[in-house]
């Protein structure tokens, strides 16, 4: 991995594609030692682009330290890279390596909970800057050991899916992305100015109301690799019930068979196969994270299997993803929450969606 040449063109996609560094600019550039080769990248291309790099490398498992052996105190403490990440960088490229995916398997969901609320503030005021454009941000992930078992994959095969889904192995990766970019744009133009989404497949039957709200074309600039089109719901209008198909994988645990039921918008019965109680506390955690932050569809038919990771499994060509919790302002939402959980819904095997009455997906391929 050290020596992979894709490691450059990584960095140079992240910092002068996703988050488009520019000279005097501040660039927090944060992520698991395990992640040496590509933050070292990355902190080069940021000095090339004249930016001023400031790097905050994270051990593996000091959140588990904390949550497993701090007090509330030290738990609420926000430190000053936190702030700094969130209120006060330019840019902030975020690279996720674990080394073990289920170091907080153990931790009370309680702490979980008090760990996420004490941190609101920082979670509000970065999707705020996002959505007005004084913070522009990227999240990725470092192909490690421990995400290839999760995904039951040996780590050099891995990597290669990780490139693929990345689009690293295309001779103009930008120039890839920008053509993913055109046809998300297609689907968001179909989708402007209509009102609800009905979303019908196994043991599922959900409205959604969408209007007035704004559709976001996610082309790798948030999340690398991306491919996926969402908008934050209207916050009383989401009714009906589903069921989520793939295992929700967060935070160290494995929440399995999740099913909702909404009520004008809230969440008022939920269960799990596994997990019900982390589910529940999540759910639980403030008066926004009963209620569907966001609507998405998968939009990168380059990730077709499932690997119990969120930010390649919710782009998955032909499904459909919604989190609870804190919507993005820059889709007209005002849904306030410590909590931004996605959850995948399969479509790919006889689901539909209809959108005003038409059709939009079928069995998994967009139709319009």
């Amino acid at each position: 991995m050290a020596a992979d040449s894709r490691i450059e063109t990584w960095a140079k996609v992240l910092v002068g594609y996703s988050v488009a560094a520019q000279p005097g600019q501040t660039v927090a550039i944060a992520g698991g030692v395990a992640a040496e080769p590509l933050l070292r990248a990355c902190y080069r291309e940021v000095l090339a682009a004249g930016g001023l790099p400031v790097m905050m490398p994270v051990f593996s498992g000091l959140n588990a330290d904390l949550l497993g052996r701090g007090s509330d105190e030290q738990i609420r403490f926000l430190t000053a890279l936190e702030r700094f990440q969130r209120l006060e960088a330019d840019a902030s490229i975020q690279v996720m390596a674990d080394t073990n995916t289920k170091a907080l398997s153990a931790v009370d969901p309680s702490r979980q909970s008090l760990f996420q609320a004490a941190r609101r503030e920082l979670t509000e005021a970065f999707m705020r800057r996002a959505g007005e454009g004084s913070l522009h941000w990227v999240l990725t992930l470092y192909p490690t050991d421990a995400y290839a078992q999760d995904a039951g994959m040996a780590t050099d095969e891995y990597a290669g899916f990780v490139f693929g889904a990345a689009k690293l192995d295309e001779a103009d990766p930008i120039g890839a992305w920008q053509a993913q970019g055109r046809e998300q744009q297609r689907l968001i133009d179909w989708l402007h100015g209509k009102r609800e989404i009905h979303l019908v497949g196994p043991e599922t039957d959900l409205r959604v109301g969408i209007a007035g709200r704004t559709w976001i074309n996610a082309e790798g600039k948030r999340n690398f690799p991306d491919g996926e089109i969402f908008t934050s719901p209207i916050e009383t209008e989401v009714n009906g019930h589903v069921r989520f198909s793939f295992p929700v994988v967060t935070a160290g645990r494995e929440v399995r068979d999740i099913r909702l039921r909404f009520e004008n918008g809230k969440v008022v019965d939920a269960s799990a196969a596994q997990d019900e109680a982390f589910l529940i506390g999540q759910l639980d955690t403030d008066e926004g994270s009963r209620r569907l932050g966001e609507f998405a569809f998968g939009t990168n038919f380059g990730i077709t299997r499932f690997t119990k990771n969120i930010l390649f499994d919710e782009k998955i060509g032909g499904t459909v993803h919604m989190a609870v919790g804190a919507g993005y302002p820059d889709t007209g939402s005002d849904n306030r929450s410590a909590v931004h959980w996605d959850m995948i819904c399969d479509l790919r095997d006889g689901g539909t969606v209809d959108v005003d009455g038409d059709a939009f997906l079928r069995g998994g391929r967009y139709v319009v």
